[in-house]
C-alpha cells in the first residue's frame, strides 16, 4: 500500500490521533496526545512555549522523519489508515497535508517555477494544465489580480504577505485535504495578518486546516476548534479540547481558564 486513502464522505473525523507521543533522543516534547481533528474546520493549537504544538503539527505529515534521534509513538489516523504506516508514501501523505510555515518560503526562483516544481514532482508538465492550474490556486488564495503579469519575478521580491500566500498556493495546488499552518501570521504585519486570516475562513469551505498561534485573539476569531497543549515538568500534553465558544467563555480545566486569563504560560 504505497498511496493513502481518499476521503470518505461518510467520514466526518480526517485525523484521529492516539496515545500519540514523541520524543527527541531522551527529552519528551509530548506525551499521550489523544485529538480528533473534524473535517471542514479550522482547528487552533494554543499554549505556551515549549509545549510541544509545533512539535505535534510536524508529526501529522510526519515531517518529524526528517529530525534526527525523533521518536514517534501512537497512531495517527488519516482517515483510517495509520499514516506512521512504513508502507505509506511519504510524498503522497504530503501531498494530502500540505504545511505552512511560520516565516514564509517561497523558492527563490519565479513565481511561476514556485509551483512548476512541486507540479513535476507528481507529474504534471503539461503547459496548459500547468496554467491553468497556476491560475486557480493564484485565484484562490486571492493573489492573481496582484500577480498576473510578473509571473517571471522572483517570488522573494513578493511582500511578506504575499509570500504567504504564496506558499498557501504553492500548497494548495497539490490538491491536499489538510493544511497544517504553523503561527503563519507571526512574521506578517497587521493588514496581512487580516488578509490571510480571512483566506484561512474561506479556505475551510473546502480544506481541514490546523493552525498553531499563540495569538488567541486570532483563534478566536479564525477557529470552529480550540485546543490547549501545557506543559509540566517538561513534557507537554493535550489539557483541552472544545468549540471556540466553550473554550473561551466556558473552559474545564483551570490551565484553560489562567492560560486564556493570561495568568499562566
Amino acid at each position: 500500500m504505497n498511496h493513502l486513502l481518499n476521503a470518505s464522505d461518510k467520514i466526518s473525523t480526517c485525523l484521529s490521533i492516539w496515545d500519540l507521543s514523541l520524543k527527541y533522543g531522551k527529552n519528551t516534547a509530548f506525551t499521550g496526545v489523544n485529538f480528533q481533528i473534524m473535517r471542514g474546520e479550522v482547528t487552533a493549537i494554543v499554549g505556551p512555549s515549549g509545549c510541544g504544538k509545533s512539535s505535534f503539527l510536524q508529526s501529522l505529515n510526519r515531517l518529524t522523519d526528517n529530525i534526527p534521534e525523533c521518536c514517534v509513538s501512537g497512531e495517527i489516523l488519516f482517515y483510517e489508515q495509520n499514516i506512521r504506516d512504513q508502507q505509506v508514501s511519504v510524498r503522497a501523505l504530503r501531498q494530502k497535508i500540505g504545511m505552512i510555515f511560520q516565516k514564509p518560503n517561497p523558492f527563490p526562483f519565479s513565481i511561476y517555477r514556485n509551483f512548476t516544481i512541486p507540479l513535476n514532482e507528481i507529474g504534471i508538465k503539461d503547459k496548459k494544465v500547468t496554467d491553468e492550474k497556476i491560475e486557480n490556486v493564484l485565484t484562490e488564495v486571492g493573489l492573481w489580480e496582484e500577480v498576473k503579469d510578473r509571473l517571471q519575478q522572483n517570488a522573494v521580491t513578493l511582500s511578506g504577505g504575499q509570500q504567504q500566500r504564496l506558499c498557501i498556493a504553492r500548497a494548495l495546488i497539490l490538491e491536499p485535504e489538510i493544511l497544517l499552518m504553523d503561527e503563519p501570521c507571526s512574521a506578517l504585519d497587521p493588514l496581512s495578518t487580516r488578509v490571510v486570516e480571512q483566506l484561512i475562513l474561506k479556505l475551510k469551505n473546502n480544506y481541514s486546516v490546523i493552525i498553531v498561534t499563540h495569538n488567541l485573539a486570532q483563534a478566536k476569531r479564525v477557529a470552529d476548534t480550540a485546543a490547549l497543549f501545557w506543559i509540566k515538568e517538561g513534557v507537554g500534553s493535550l489539557i483541552e479540547t472544545a468549540s471556540v465558544q466553550k473554550f473561551f467563555n466556558n473552559p474545564e480545566k483551570d490551565e484553560t481558564k489562567s492560560y486564556i486569563l493570561g495568568l499562566e504560560g
